[in-house]
């Protein structure tokens, strides 16, 4: 069953076994009674047809024995049988067309010396040597160096200051002197208007052989001048794009290398926090065996296996750090990793060396949290009033935490311009906010870094607080 709305009114219900009606028939009705074109399939095999045309030519440009074909097809239209300067003109511009892609300046430059002799000797240059001329041009735009397209577009200046005098065209609509005509010839008496009884050729106006030569020569002038400009136009755009690409890839190199180290970073420090809790682990099972009374023998063996266990997992971690350690050339720190209590002396540090008023606001139920939350938040903080101190020297600068029921909201905010700031530079506490969004995506936070409202900068971390974080801590 299908049904069909037409005007607004109630639908048409057509039975199952009528025919099908294509999608592409179907009619839309706007509410102003206007009929609107479907949005079907039909220009579906143009689009198709298209694509397969473009393709089909690019394959056939880029084959081998394509420049050969293209001057031998242009030679046949272009070389005049009946004489042999004709012949050899004709030849001259289009069989250096085959060396367009080892030599594209040489064949342009032969090919403009044939149409250019062809012009000094009185003769209109065939159709299709005026068109090898305009590809040779359009190649020596797109690969020669930009001294080769001035050089090359000089003759037709100077043909277009100078002009010489062509044969106007007669007998032909191709605007082309004929088989074996050459001015003042028998066949081209036969072909020339009747003269007056002064003598003199009853000519219109613009036919005149000067006039005719300076307009031809100004026609090739601006055709080889486009034609070397579009060339090098298409060029300097495809140079772009590729230099644009390439710096997108170096981008993304270091982008990637970047997160790569704030990981290994991230991992050293937190190897302390870790290594805290496992030790635990394995100095209370170890405690447990030895003062548990009466503890049956397979508890104390698995109390003991349990401490194993976690010694075993302590030094396979003490290696790891080794190798990290190995790979950022950094010296191992023989310190304990700061935590919030440490962030007053941050704030002194930095209001310090900024020389600008820089708070600590504190919202909400305070608790300790889990070392690696403080650590964290730590290196946020730290991350971001170094960014402050970079991009708005002199800024004051808010340092904000507020606890609530399930999360940690951290704010950076500064009153300085406020305005867009570049990429990240690697510095010495890290690289930015890739760093940043790296530790707090490792507890399942975010980062966010924006304008403020009113001016300046602000940067946002949203840590979930778990209750194995606060009990942990406590």
């Amino acid at each position: 069953m299908g049904s069909t709305l037409c005007g607004g009114g109630p639908p048409v219900v057509t039975p199952r076994s009528a025919p099908a009606v294509p999608r592409t028939s179907y009619a839309r009705v706007s509410p102003q009674g206007d009929a609107v074109a479907p949005a079907g399939d039909d220009n579906v095999p143009v689009q198709r047809a298209i694509g397969w045309a473009s393709r089909t030519g690019r394959a056939v440009v880029s084959s081998r024995p394509w420049p050969f074909a293209a001057a031998a097809v242009l030679a046949l239209f272009a070389a005049d049988l009946s004489s042999v300067p004709g012949l050899l003109l004709g030849l001259a511009m289009t069989i250096p067309l085959m060396w367009y892609r080892t030599v594209p300046a040489l064949a342009a430059a032969l090919i403009a010396a044939g149409v250019v002799v062809s012009l000094l000797a009185g003769r209109v240059p065939p159709a299709a040597g005026i068109a090898a001329l305009a590809g040779a041009y359009l190649v020596v735009g797109l690969r020669s160096a930009r001294a080769w397209m001035v050089i090359l577009v000089v003759p037709f200046a100077l043909l277009a200051l100078f002009p010489v005098a062509v044969a106007p065209a007669s007998g032909s609509s191709s605007g082309t002197v004929g088989a074996g005509q050459v001015p003042g010839s028998q066949a081209d008496a036969r072909e020339q208007p009747a003269r007056g009884p002064g003598g003199d050729a009853d000519t219109q106006p613009g036919a005149d052989p000067g006039e005719q030569g300076r307009t031809f020569a100004v026609t090739l002038l601006l055709l080889t001048g486009g034609a070397v400009a579009f060339g090098a136009m298409s060029r300097s755009r495809a140079e772009t794009a590729r230099r644009t690409i390439d710096e997108r890839r170096v981008a993304d190199t270091l982008l990637d290398h970047a997160a790569r180290g704030e990981r290994a970073r991230i991992a050293r420090e937190l190897h302390d926090v870790v290594a805290h809790h496992v030790s635990m682990i394995a100095v209370q099972a170890e405690a447990a065996r030895l003062t548990t009374p009466g503890l049956p023998p397979d508890g104390g063996k698995r109390l003991l296996a349990i401490g194993d266990t976690a010694r075993t997992a302590l030094t396979e971690m003490r290696r790891l750090l080794g190798v990290l350690r190995e790979d950022a050339g950094t010296p191992p720190a023989r310190r304990p990793q700061p935590g919030l209590r440490q962030l007053n002396e941050l704030i002194d540090e930095a209001r310090a060396l900024g020389g600008a008023s820089t708070r600590l606001i504190v919202r909400g139920a305070v608790a300790p949290l889990d070392p690696g939350v403080e650590l964290t938040v730590y290196r946020i903080v730290q991350e971001a009033l170094t960014n402050a101190r970079r991009h708005a020297p002199g800024a004051a600068v808010d340092v904000e935490l507020d606890y609530g029921p399930s999360e940690l909201r951290v704010r950076v905010r500064d009153n300085g311009p406020g305005a867009a700031r570049g990429p990240d530079v690697p510095g010495e506490q890290g690289h930015g906010l890739t760093g940043m969004r790296e530790r707090a995506a490792m507890l399942g936070g975010s980062v966010e870094a924006r304008p403020g409202s009113v001016g300046g900068f602000l940067i946002e971390a949203r840590l979930p607080i778990l209750a194995g974080d606060r009990a942990e801590a406590q």
